[in-house]
C-alpha cells in the first residue's frame, strides 16, 4: 500500500500514521522526520537542508523532493510507504506525481482526515498545557491552520481529480477514526481492484 495522509495540523496524520504502519506492513514516512535524520546523518541533502534551516529559511521543494527519493529508494519501502507530511502544497503533489512514475510506484490512496479548527485547536491547547511543544501554541495553530487552508488544502482537490481521495471523518475516539480510516483504505482497494 503506497498511501499519503493529509489534514490540517493536529489532524491526528501522525498517530494514524504510527497504527497503520504496524497494520500494513509499511514504513511511516515523516518529511518533518526525515528532514531532522538526514541532517543529523550529514548526507549531502541534509548538510544542503541545515544550511537553509540554519539562516531562517524554509527547505526548498527541490531539497524536500531529493530527501523523499532518497528515502524511496530504500529496500524497506519496496511493499509500500505511507506519507505523512507531504506533499503540503500543489508544486509538491505534481512533483511527487511525477517521482511516483519515475520509480514506477504510483499512490494507491490518499486518505484526508477531516477535523474542524475549533476541535485542532482544542486538541493542541490541552497539549500545549501538558507538553508546552511551541507548535501547538494557539496562536501559532491557528496561523499554522490559516497556511494550511491557502497551501494544502488545494493538494485535496489534486488527488482527487485523479480519483485518488478518501475523505475521512478525524473526530472521535482514535480506534473509532482508525477503523474508518482502514475502511476507507478497504474500500479503494476494491474500487482499484474491482
Amino acid at each position: 500500500m503506497r498511501l499519503v495522509l493529509l489534514g490540517p495540523p493536529g489532524s491526528g496524520k501522525g498517530t494514524q500514521a504510527a497504527r497503520l504502519k504496524v497494520e500494513l506492513g509499511v514504513p511511516h514516512i515523516s518529511t518533518g522526520d526525515m528532514l531532522r535524520a538526514a541532517v543529523a546523518a550529514g548526507t549531502p541533502t541534509g548538510l544542503k537542508a541545515k544550511a537553509v534551516m540554519d539562516a531562517g529559511k524554509l527547505v526548498s521543494d527541490d531539497i524536500l523532493l531529493a530527501m523523499l527519493e532518497e528515502r524511496l529508494s530504500q529496500d524497506d519501502v519496496r511493499g509500500g510507504f505511507i506519507l505523512d507530511g507531504y506533499p503540503r502544497n500543489l508544486a509538491q503533489a505534481d512533483a511527487l506525481d511525477h517521482l511516483l512514475a519515475k520509480i514506477g510506484q504510483p499512490l494507491d490512496a490518499v486518505v484526508k482526515l477531516d477535523v474542524p479548527n475549533e476541535v485542532i485547536i482544542g486538541r493542541c491547547e490541552i497539549r500545549f498545557a501538558a507538553e508546552h511543544r511551541k507548535d501547538d501554541d494557539p496562536v501559532v495553530v491557528r496561523d499554522r491552520l490559516k497556511v494550511y487552508a491557502e497551501q494544502t488544502a488545494p493538494v485535496a482537490d489534486f488527488f482527487s481529480r485523479r480519483g485518488k481521495l478518501q475523505v475521512v471523518d478525524g473526530v472521535g475516539e482514535l480506534n473509532e477514526v482508525t477503523a474508518r480510516v482502514k475502511r476507507a483504505l478497504a474500500d479503494e482497494s476494491a474500487a482499484a481492484n474491482g
